[in-house]
């Protein structure tokens, strides 16, 4: 290693928090701490079941991950939640996500206050129900895998996406990480080339960071970079038991990639007609190498025999993203930030998703099997048959208890672990004890699935207009692509596994949806939904939200991408002030955009401005100054309203002269 960057291991050792470990684990003393094995857990991001040379992909080019295959026990049933910080809390808690309820992909957001409603005080009149909000946060009162670890002599690092809390307090070092290099919001990283562009409220990197992730020499590709990190975490504690938790930002947006790689997998053709996106392959070829360097210090280091190795995805492979009519392509014409990227994917991958996950249905997000089945492959040397495959149901609850099991640790007092420790598969001695395996997913097309043996049933809470069959049944072993719904025709198997649905629910205390009060089968989706409002909002139209009175204030509720509120009642010559009296539990960015007299459409660059919303429970009185050149006619208000519920309680635009329009809400109610 010649990097000569201060190490992270001297940036990041915590002193709080640690105590928790000793004190809340029953920790098994029949090993010495010498002999205790290493444990790696290696996860990719958004890496789907068919992106691998092991699982079958013609495409993508991963000999290191074809190594660790023909060393490794190979899972061809290994499952995910949709959405990766479900997948993440399980692996650290070993629970399912209706018990440690991080049900969505929302750790980039504000926590919550800890004595909110875990449900939404309304949904808009068109919905009959009310589902409970995700935590965004990993709860600290939980045992982590880490700080079970940590408190037995342990050495503890966390290299990559976190996506399981934004704050400081429930950042990895308060889970029980020693060491952690990681960046806060993380759903994806900013850019994967230093500098990295880790910010908070909009400020670019170099003048901000959030996390511990540094910059690099320009150009330094995150990948590497992390690479470069853990690798030197392995080599500072080898003389120690260690867990390193590797989890890559590859292969999630912002999709960077090196274009060395990128251009000689667009000359490359898939023999089975699936798989062309050469950006995907790119950043895969870059992981695999990353792979390919951990094994190898393993092996010079001598620390392979000795070492537990886990590689694993949080989620099915992407195949949403980037598509015409998308959310990352709508909107973004030149001018905007992101408009480079666009034009970036356009130029390699064209209308092509991420990936494709054929013969799998669908991808991620969805609780189709496209959406949850991931590869899985563990070795541990004179543990595990090389070459082994194994057709286990499993998952992340799954490896905390063996990863605990094969550091000769008990399960920690008083924490309830929902998975099972995969040792009987892993050495071939015997089977898996549970009578099914579940997955909770109460987001986006909200559902529960149950998977016992060939068969899965896949129940929703409520019909969609793409799939309105509540109850979907499906044998794998005969239609593993779910294509013929079985539900009719079997009622007593909908029946036995609709009864291990309803005792899972039961069990793990899963917050099911309630009946939502203010429901009218009349309303519509997409539009203004205050009852004889008239008064209090004309001039307002809502687009991709609904309107709902509350007590003083107008509640804007996200149904769709970018929400906004339009008007054209703003005839004013600029410039203009925009004054909004709001709160916003998430907070987020703001948008103005508007089109003036003779403009018959909106300008495809410009006349677009941008704001903060703090997040907090209190109200937030806002200023931003449009530079508007003319006479405006119409305005559009965007709001960070799309994945959480904001209050408004005053909107007033006015020119220089005081004139304008205004809205008051402070005395409406519910």
């Amino acid at each position: 290693m010649n990097n000569p960057r201060i190490s992270v291991t001297c940036l990041s050792v915590l002193a709080i928090g640690m105590m928790l470990s000793t004190a809340n684990c029953t920790i098994a003393a029949d090993a010495s701490s010498a002999a205790k094995p290493n444990i790696v857990l290696f996860l990719v991001d958004d890496m789907g079941w068919m992106d691998s040379t092991p699982y079958g992909s013609q495409y993508y080019e991963t000999p290191n991950m074809k190594r660790l295959q023909r060393q490794s026990m190979r899972f061809t049933n290994a499952y995910a939640v949709p959405l990766c910080s479900p997948t993440r809390a399980s692996i650290l808690s070993g629970q399912y996500s209706s018990r440690h309820r991080v049900t969505s992909a929302s750790g980039h957001q504000p926590a919550a206050p800890a004595d909110a409603s875990p449900y939404p005080a309304r949904a808009a009149a068109h919905r009959p129900l009310i589902y409970a909000n995700s935590k965004n946060y990993l709860d600290l009162n939980l045992v982590s895998l880490a700080e079970v670890l940590h408190g037995a002599g342990y050495r503890t690092g966390h290299f990559g996406k976190w996506h399981l809390g934004l704050s400081q307090q429930h950042w990895p070092e308060q889970h029980g990480f020693e060491v952690a290099f990681h960046a806060e919001p993380s759903p994806g990283p900013a850019s994967y080339f230093s500098p990295y562009g880790v910010h908070a409220n909009g400020v670019p990197s170099g003048k901000h960071h959030v996390g511990t992730i540094t910059d690099g020499p320009d150009g330094e590709y995150i990948t590497d970079r992390l690479t470069d990190e853990a690798i030197r975490f392995v080599e500072t504690h080898q003389s120690e038991p260690f867990i390193l938790n590797f989890w890559h930002f590859a292969v999630h947006g912002p999709w960077g990639h090196k274009e060395e790689y990128t251009r000689r997998f667009a000359e490359k053709t898939d023999s089975r007609g699936h798989q062309k996106n050469p950006i995907m392959a790119s950043m895969l070829q870059s992981v695999d190498e990353s792979l390919g360097r951990v094994l190898d210090t393993f092996d010079e280091l001598g620390l392979t025999d000795n070492t537990l190795f886990i590689f694993y995805s949080d989620n099915g492979g992407n195949t949403h993203s980037n598509v015409p009519g998308s959310r990352q392509i709508k909107n973004i014409k030149p001018g905007h930030p992101k408009w480079g990227f666009v034009q970036d994917w356009k130029k390699w991958a064209g209308d092509q998703p991420p990936t494709n996950n054929a013969p799998l249905r669908e991808g991620k997000g969805k609780i189709y099997e496209g959406g949850q089945r991931v590869p899985l492959m563990v070795r541990w040397p004179g543990q595990i048959q090389p070459g082994s495959t194994s057709d286990a149901i499993v998952g992340p609850i799954d490896l905390y208890p063996t990863i605990l099991q094969v550091a000769g640790l008990k399960q920690p007092q008083g924490h309830i672990v929902d998975g099972e420790s995969l040792i009987p598969v892993l050495k071939q001695t015997g089977r898996l004890k549970r009578q099914a395996y579940f997955t909770w997913f109460p987001h986006l097309i909200p559902a529960v699935s149950v998977r016992q043996g060939d068969w899965k049933l896949i129940r929703r809470f409520e019909p969609h207009p793409q799939y309105p069959e509540v109850r979907e049944l499906y044998n794998l072993a005969d239609d593993i692509g779910e294509t013929q719904n079985l539900a009719g025709t079997m009622p007593q198997k909908v029946a036995e596994l609709d009864g291990l649905i309803d005792r899972f629910i039961r069990d793990t205390g899963a917050l099911t949806p309630k009946p939502n009060p203010d429901f009218n089968a009349d309303a519509k989706a997409g539009g203004t939904n205050v009852p004889n409002s008239s008064d209090i909002t004309a001039g307002l139209v809502a687009r991709n939200c609904e309107l709902v009175k509350t007590d003083g204030a107008i509640r804007v509720v996200g149904r769709g991408r970018l929400p906004f509120l339009g008007t054209a009642q703003v005839k004013s010559n600029g410039p203009l002030t925009l004054r909004l009296r709001t709160r916003s539990a998430t907070g987020g960015e703001g948008r103005i955009q508007w089109k003036t007299l003779g403009q018959e459409t909106f300008p495809e660059s410009g006349q677009v401005v941008r704001f903060d919303v703090p997040a907090g429970a209190s109200w937030q009185d806002i200023t931003v100054q449009i530079p508007v050149d003319g006479r405006t006619s119409v305005v559009r208000l965007y709001l960070p309203a799309e994945e959480s519920v904001m209050d408004i309680q005053s909107i007033n635009f006015g020119d220089e002269s005081g004139r304008g329009k205004s809205w008051d809400f402070a005395g409406v109610s519910p």
